[in-house]
């Protein structure tokens, strides 16, 4: 692998495409949600969108669209992004085949990828994250919190990443092996240019069966998750690396009325 040449040459893309189902009450994109409130809590300045481009490394951005694609384009006008639709909401590894032509037009050798609802990573991590590179195919941005509740942990073995297990998995492994599990993923990654163009086509030719509420009604439905991107990659021989953020606070995602308000006290204290 060829070492990084420069942390400019990363290009970004932030998954913005969900309708944010847990924010009870809201009916937009909840990336434009304020950290400054005024009237309530849904309305104000900063939108979460904002306060996490401006912690990107410096390079092309592209973002991933779909519910309220108007609204989203409008709050990033006259900024220099590419706008890629997903036109079916179908995991996060679905809104990165969205972007395939947004990555395969890049001279950039690396990309970071994040969601649109983590505003608090600083640009330091994901300097740290992208320099990472230079050992690594990928890099899972992870954190360890007090209380690992229900989010995806990083198996490691030799300071690499063999797997990110979902909760529904994890919780039956027995205790010893559970303490282990200490490092939860983020849903930040850094990946090499080279690497994800290979492995995307893996990923959107083995598509998951989900069974989800639609409209009151069970539907099979096919979803892709950037969970299984590491398996392949892991599988194919590469290089699985790991950051641990330096605060919980900053891989805090906000996706329902509780972290919402509890991201405004953050902002708007300077922590």
């Amino acid at each position: 692998m060829n070492p990084m040449n420069s942390i400019q040459q990363t290009a970004s893309i932030i998954m913005a495409a969900g309708r944010g189902s847990r924010m009870k009450g809201y009916g937009g994109n909840k990336t434009l949600l304020p950290l400054i409130p005024t009237d309530s809590p849904f309305t104000g300045r900063r939108p979460l969108l904002m306060n996490l481009m401006e912690s990107l490394p410096e390079g092309p951005k592209a973002i991933i669209v779909n519910h309220c694609r108007d609204e989203v384009a409008a709050s990033v006008e006259g900024i220099d992004m590419t706008f890629c639709e997903q036109p079916v909401l179908n995991g996060t590894g679905g809104a990165i085949i969205a972007a395939r032509g947004f990555i395969s037009a890049q001279p950039c050798p690396s990309l970071v990828i994040t969601m649109g609802d983590v505003p608090f990573v600083r640009k330091e991590t994901y300097v740290r994250l992208v320099r990472l590179l230079d050992e690594n195919d990928i890099v899972v941005l992870g954190f360890r919190p007090r209380d690992k509740k229900q989010y995806g942990v990083l198996e490691i073995e030799s300071r690499r990443v063999t797997k990110i297990t979902e909760w529904k998995y994890w919780k039956d492994y027995p205790e010893e092996k559970r303490r282990t599990l200490t490092v939860c993923n983020s849903g930040i990654y850094a990946v090499t240019k080279e690497a994800l163009e290979t492995f995307l086509p893996v990923l959107a030719s083995r598509p998951q069966i989900v069974n989800k509420e639609i409209n009151g009604k069970m539907t099979a439905i096919e979803e892709f998750f950037i969970t299984d991107l590491i398996e392949y990659m892991v599988a194919g021989g590469r290089r699985v690396g790991f950051l641990v953020a330096e605060n919980e606070t900053e891989t805090m995602g906000v996706d329902d009325m509780d972290a919402l308000k509890k991201a405004q006290e953050i902002f708007n204290s300077g922590i």
